[in-house]
């Protein structure tokens, strides 16, 4: 029986509706959503879509004090006698504290053995208190006072003031400079081996927490296709993605939308363009639940596409699936990349990095932050293991015509990787499904 796609859209957006309310978990039937040659959409539809998150609980205390040991023991190996941090991702992730960075020093020391320490100005210790999830020395500074000789002082106490002090990558030069400057007598070096040596392998309740983040920006994208209508700008796609995420309980929201010729610009353009049949339309959309962060792409055609668009649409999904294969336990990182590339030549693109082809890497790492390390790309030599998450995302941009991208998310499991959701298999059904997770 054949079926027209106003009908078919009016039905498949009530049905997400119903699922969302009901709030169950999403399937395969739930998210295929076809395509047909029209995308009118009967004006008084409405999708009422309700936050699906509340199954999920943030990271507690005694989470991060597992992960302030498992840095310690780190630290003591690499004989680093304390950790320096700044706010951001690092700083919650060891101690809850969220908290924004200024010319105003605000840091967390940890040291390789004992409780950490916060160093902040006075007037701001109240609301550093609000989000510290774990015990704490807090030590303030007074306007005319010098945060660095606070750092000192906590040293001393400790009597770890000798040796090496570790500062993420991301801590300012000013901050660095200011606290070596009270520590003649200490070697300053990355934290990185550290930070990376815990961060990078996450537990199953990050993997849930990412795992929802990435049910609800499916789910959105979901809403979004069934939406589209001729004539629609970049800007009102984006916002409906926006609002359709916000809805379903995610945080932080982001969205990328581009049409046409637009869409082989990776991350965008100052291009204005508008729906119309047979338009490409890549959006690059993600979220966070509790701090972790979903990354999802999809490329649609609007109407219906031709020969080359379906063409390279199912090169890139091939793309998606020889780096789904090549990530294996025990694999090299930038392996992954070179598979996909060596692919890719072989059906006229590139090489390397080239146009019309695949100009970025094939997949960064995920977590709390959209990019951590490490990288699927070239000379990445980064051993692949259970725990570490990526984004799968090798995109094909023709510059003149369009671009393609499909990026799903996955994990190492014990036995290899894992989809966090499952690319769609053709432009007929564009949006995948969500995968169930696996224990690690």
């Amino acid at each position: 029986m054949n079926i027209s796609k106003r009908a078919f859209l009016k039905a498949s957006g009530a049905g997400i509706a119903t699922l969302t309310l009901a709030g169950q978990s999403l399937n395969s039937s739930a998210l295929a959503l076809p395509a047909n040659s029209s995308h009118k959409v009967n004006d008084h539809q409405t999708t009422t879509l309700q936050p699906i998150t509340h199954s999920v609980t943030a990271i507690t205390g005694a989470e991060r004090l597992e992960r302030i040991s498992h840095a310690q023991k780190l630290m003591q190996q690499q004989d680093v006698s304390a950790l320096i941090l700044e706010p951001g991702a690092a700083m919650d992730y060891f101690s809850g504290i969220q908290w924004r960075r200024s010319e105003r020093l605000t840091a967390i020391i940890i040291p390789r053995e004992g409780k950490l320490s916060v160093v902040c100005p006075f007037f701001e210790a109240p609301s550093i208190r609000e989000s510290l999830a774990v015990s704490a020395d807090i030590r303030v500074w007074q306007e005319h006072e010098s945060p660095f000789t606070l750092i000192k002082q906590i040293l001393t106490d400790t009597k770890l003031n000798k040796g090496k002090v570790a500062f993420e990558n991301s801590v300012r030069y000013f901050v660095l400079s200011g606290v070596m400057a009270e520590l003649s007598n200490m070697q300053h070096i990355s934290a990185e081996p550290v930070t990376r040596g815990c961060r990078m392998y996450k537990s199953q309740h990050e993997l849930e927490l990412m795992h929802k983040a990435n049910e609800v920006t499916l789910l959105a994208y979901a809403d979004v296709w069934s939406k589209l209508k001729v004539g629609m700008s970049q800007g009102e796609v984006k916002s409906l993605m926006n609002n359709a995420q916000q809805q379903l309980g995610g945080k932080g929201t982001w969205n990328m939308a581009l049409f046409n010729q637009a869409s082989a610009y990776p991350h965008g353009t100052k291009q204005k363009q508008i729906l119309t049949e047979g338009s490409v339309v890549l959006m690059d959309c993600g979220c966070n639940v509790h701090g972790y962060q979903s990354d999802i792409s999809r490329t649609f055609v609007f109407g219906e596409a031709n020969k080359r668009q379906q063409d390279v649409w199912q090169t890139v999904r091939q793309g998606q699936e020889i780096a789904f294969e090549q990530a294996q336990i025990g694999k090299q990182a930038g392996s992954v990349d070179d598979a996909v590339r060596q692919f890719y030549q072989s059906k006229g693109f590139g090489p390397g990095y080239k146009l019309p082809g695949l100009s970025h890497r094939t997949g960064h790492g995920i977590g709390m932050e959209g990019h951590e390390s490490v990288n699927f790309v070239h000379g990445e030599t980064e051993i692949l293991k259970s725990g570490m998450c990526f984004s799968n995302e090798p995109g094909i941009y023709i510059q003149g015509e369009f671009g393609v991208r499909l990026e799903d998310c996955i994990y190492m499991g014990k036995n290899g990787p894992q989809w966090f959701t499952v690319p769609p298999e053709s432009l007929a059904e564009p949006i995948g499904k969500l995968e169930k997770l696996q224990a690690l």
